[in-house]
């Protein structure tokens, strides 16, 4: 199946500004050798519709842009608990069962839910929320840390900026990591945060120098994986003990160095893969790994695949 092309995001009464723009910043127009997506915002009833900020916002399409789009998110809005109505509810499904990916962002998830998308699968929202979408919907298994969620052809993502998470995992999933990567530059953001990754850090990120020392080190590392890059040698550049850089990177990025390491490694070698015609040796050796079976081991075993069969999907050649 080709990648998706149209989108349209199903914007409620009392939807959140916050979750159109992001959909609109990542799908829409933005020229150059990126995808052109027919991107729309599509409602209940065309015309203004209220926003959780209440400044209206006037939407032009109905839900018959659902029917004909090949990705549909379902944006969150301020009424979520209360379901949409039943013409939405038949308009969602209509579009999984014609094969259309269907995502959610943060209590869009809900709307999934009520129309019976999410039965039987795993799934994330806000984490203020997920207690109420787990006892509502217990046919669904809420994971409430997670950003987001694949299932195939149903994704749900968590709350706020998380839906720029989701979204540059669908263009990664679809269109590839170089692709992802130019939008996520473009937004100034991450690259790739893992789905699994938690919502939201137990404390706020440090904002005394030593946290600027922590950035010239996590780009230092950027561009030098070729080096084997030992936590040791990272908390030395960032002139702390292993253990502090340790509980420091993972308060400042909700991960571990190790698991910072493998994703920006595996990345890497994606956008390697996509975009030149190097050797699975080579590419292997400059993203850091020892020999090409051990990247083909972490890109099966974090990807699905190995390396050459991804090659093979996003340019056709061995």
């Amino acid at each position: 199946m080709p990648p998706f092309v149209s989108v349209a995001a199903y914007a409620p009464p009392g939807v959140g500004v916050l979750a159109v723009g992001i959909v609109s910043e990542v799908f829409g127009p933005r020229g150059g050798e990126l995808p052109d997506f027919d991107f729309t915002l599509c409602t209940d009833r065309p015309g203004p519709v209220p926003t959780d900020l209440g400044v209206p916002l006037t939407i032009a399409h109905g839900l018959d842009r659902l029917a004909s789009a090949d990705l549909v998110i379902a944006l969150p809005w301020a009424g979520f608990r209360t379901p949409p109505a039943p013409a939405v509810l038949d308009a969602l499904s209509a579009a999984h069962q014609r094969g259309s990916l269907v995502a959610a962002h943060c209590v869009g998830a809900f709307a999934l839910a009520a129309a019976g998308l999410l039965d039987g699968r795993r799934a994330t929202t806000h984490w203020r929320f997920a207690e109420l979408l787990a006892r509502r919907h217990p046919e669904v298994r809420v994971e409430p840390d997670a950003l987001y969620i694949d299932e195939g052809p149903v994704l749900t993502g968590a709350g706020a900026a998380a839906g720029f998470d989701l979204c540059l995992h669908l263009l990664r999933r679809e269109y590839g990591a170089a692709v992802a990567n130019t939008v996520a530059r473009d937004v100034v953001l991450p690259s790739h945060r893992d789905g699994g990754q938690a919502q939201y850090l137990a404390a706020p990120v440090p904002a005394d120098c030593s946290d600027d020392r922590l950035a010239e080190v996590l780009a230092w590392a950027g561009e030098n994986l070729h080096e084997p890059l030992p936590v040791a040698e990272l908390a030395r550049r960032a002139l702390m003990s292993k253990r502090s850089f340790a509980r420091r990177f993972t308060a400042a990025t909700g991960t571990t160095p190790h698991a910072w390491l493998r994703n920006l490694r595996l990345s890497s070698a994606e956008e390697l893969l996509e975009t030149t015609d190097l050797p699975v040796e080579e590419i292997a050796r400059r993203v850091g790994y020892t020999s090409a079976s051990v990247l083909r081991e972490q890109f099966v075993r974090r990807r699905g695949v190995p390396p050459r069969s991804y090659r093979r999907a996003f340019t056709g050649t061995p």
